[in-house]
């Protein structure tokens, strides 16, 4: 699906298993023409902006991580909620909050900051804004992104998935959420502002794994470590 006439180039088009959604009609144009007329600088770049959408069509999704916006540092962004490219040092602080609660639940982490792996065994890793200025976290909050997340949280409903919403914006989308056969867990945060008031001893990916497992489907390698996945990614 391309974007509709007059709409500027440099705005990405509506990834392929997600295009129908009226998100793209109804909503893009208006947030494609103002990330257009941009002066400062926005995370991820435009060519990455849909890369969670795009790893993982809705056929593929079988866990979904909803998060907030992307990393607001230059450079740490790359489309996939909490993820970050492989060279980033030190690893941003929310995702070594999450490496923190993944040893203490599964005894090991991922070497690096990229979870691409993830999406790769179906792990959608979205946030509920998919753009933010340089250094300005939240500030495209309010943009228009928030039709896209509650579709795609609809879509998804259409069969049994683990939802985990972490933080105050992604829990604000679990209405969205239909049916009674989900595993819906919902903590705070990780970032550093709060992660310890319930993100830390919450043991998300170990109790996904078991909900998998008591349904017969393979469970999530989380760290990497277990099926190959990482050095595959990376």
């Amino acid at each position: 699906m391309s974007l509709p006439d007059g709409l500027p180039d440099s705005q990405p088009a509506a990834p392929a298993g997600w295009a129908d959604l009226p998100f793209f009609s109804e909503s893009y144009p208006s947030i494609a023409r103002a990330l257009a007329g941009e002066t400062r600088q926005i995370l991820p770049p435009a060519p990455q902006r849909f890369a969670a959408l795009e790893a993982c069509p809705p056929e593929a999704v079988r866990v979904v991580i909803l998060g907030q916006d992307p990393y607001p540092t230059p450079g740490h962004a790359h489309g996939l909620a909490f993820s970050a490219e492989p060279h980033v040092r030190p690893l941003p602080r929310s995702l070594g909050n999450i490496y923190k609660e993944m040893v203490e639940d599964l005894g090991a982490c991922p070497p690096d900051a990229d979870l691409r792996f993830l999406a790769a065994q179906g792990v959608l890793l979205l946030n509920t804004a998919l753009s933010v200025p340089a250094g300005e976290a939240g500030a495209h909050a309010k943009l228009g992104w928030s039709a896209l997340t509650a579709q795609v949280m609809a879509r998804l409903s259409d069969r049994p998935r683990a939802f985990l919403l972490w933080g105050k914006p992604a829990q604000s989308y679990a209405r969205y959420i239909a049916g009674e056969d989900h595993l819906r867990m919902i903590s705070p945060h990780p970032s550093p502002l709060s992660a310890r008031r319930g993100f830390f001893g919450s043991q998300p990916f170990s109790k996904v794994n078991n909900w998998l497992r008591a349904r017969g489907e393979t469970e999530i390698d989380w760290t990497g470590q277990g099926s190959g996945q990482k050095g595959a990614a990376s």
